[in-house]
């Protein structure tokens, strides 16, 4: 072998060497792995329309998904009472026949083989499965036809698409349900905003109307954004920005009313205005901080309110400088605790809930207060998260 032949060859091994160094190594799966990467795909397009409900809409689009999962000709799904409420694959031409069945499974809680004759194929069969939720009640039903008799593995797969089927549909209606609870306690929170500070408001405002008539009118603009805002129907949760302008409304009506024994300090970061947080999560920390700051201190007192950046997260912070209270009082489990006077902190149970049901329990309220030393109430809040939106 001559010179040049061996310098061409040790060339060609290096470009080899480095093609096999450069590219990228193959991903090789077997065909096993594909079909249970399929299958966990297929499933989860599924679960989508299914966690809003079992609705017409919802069936029709996630009745092409669970087909795809039992391979059947045809699948159908039906609501309680056995009415179809969508159908994909062949065999539309079966309602009635669906419809019978799926009454007969929702009625004795089990599944219902139905023969359907068809000289081509004898062993064609309609086989329906109850929705079977894990409380008892029955979600509606799920009806496949086979072009063969059904044998052990599809009736196996049947009853698990429907087993998978109800854990969405429950999944559905805890959201609903938790929805439901958090309307409630807004609603719940709302109706402890004080009586005492819209009398007291409105006073406040009639007793300018002859010295200041603006200044009156300023304040009768301020207390209708507040009370629109307050009592607002849209949404659990709202913006950080929105929150804070709600709470100068508030702020600007007990300034009227107390005038210089009422000091306000402001610690706002501007990249966290677009934080969101559960609606009036702020303000009723902010009307204990007013109430109790001031109560007992005939000087008047002070009232701190940050929210700042922490990386990852939003802390948010309402202290004031009145008499405190007695830490036992917190440590027996309640935040709705008594301050100076005898009068409730109202409403920090219901904020702490929400949080905590909002974001995990890592991001409840944390109450630092003494005797005599005032009291600070803390949140953090995730600048994001998944699913959470005003």
């Amino acid at each position: 072998m001559t010179a040049a032949v061996l310098a061409v060859a040790a060339a060609a091994v290096l470009i080899a060497g480095a093609l096999l160094i450069r590219s990228p190594r193959r991903m090789v799966t077997t065909p096993a792995e594909r079909a249970v990467h399929l299958a966990l795909h297929t499933a989860s397009l599924a679960a989508r329309p299914l966690r809003q409900g079992l609705t017409r809409t919802s069936a029709t689009d996630a009745v092409p998904h669970l087909r795809s999962l039992v391979g059947a000709e045809g699948l159908g799904v039906s609501d309680p009472e056995g009415a179809l409420l969508a159908w994909d694959g062949a065999h539309e031409n079966l309602a009635a026949e669906f419809t019978e069945a799926a009454r007969r499974a929702v009625a004795a809680q089990r599944p219902v083989l139905v023969a359907l004759p068809d000289p081509d194929r004898p062993g064609r069969t309609l086989v329906t499965q109850p929705l079977l939720t894990d409380s008892g009640t029955v979600a509606g039903a799920l009806g496949m036809v086979t072009g063969n008799r059904p044998g052990p593995g599809a009736l196996g797969a049947l009853a698990e698409v429907a087993r998978y089927a109800c854990g969405q549909l429950e999944l559905a209606e805890l959201d609903a349900s938790r929805s439901r609870l958090d309307r409630a306690e807004v609603r719940a929170l709302r109706a402890q905003i004080s009586p005492h500070f819209i009398y007291n408001a409105l006073n406040t405002i009639a007793s300018f109307v002859r010295t200041d008539p603006d200044r009156a009118r300023e304040l009768i603009l301020d207390f209708a954004d507040f009370t629109r805002y307050s009592f607002r129907a849209a949404g659990e949760y709202t913006v950080l920005a929105d929150e804070l302008s709600n709470i100068e409304r508030y702020l600007e009506l007990e300034r009227a009313r107390f005038g210089s024994a009422l000091e306000v300090r402001l610690r706002i970061a501007p990249e966290v205005l677009g934080v969101t947080l559960p609606f009036l999560a702020l303000q009723p920390l902010v009307e204990n901080a007013v109430r109790h700051g001031l109560a007992g201190t005939p000087g008047g007192g002070t009232v701190t309110i940050e929210a700042l950046d922490a990386g990852t997260d939003c802390v948010l912070s309402v202290e004031d400088d009145g008499a405190g209270m007695d830490p036992d009082l917190l440590r027996t489990g309640s935040l709705d605790a008594a301050g100076a006077g005898g009068e409730a902190h109202v409403g920090l149970a219901n904020v702490d809930d929400r949080l905590r049901a909002a974001f995990g329990n890592d991001y409840g309220l944390v109450v630092d207060t003494a005797p005599g030393a005032g009291t600070k109430v803390s949140m953090r809040v995730p600048k994001f998260r998944p699913g959470i939106r005003p």
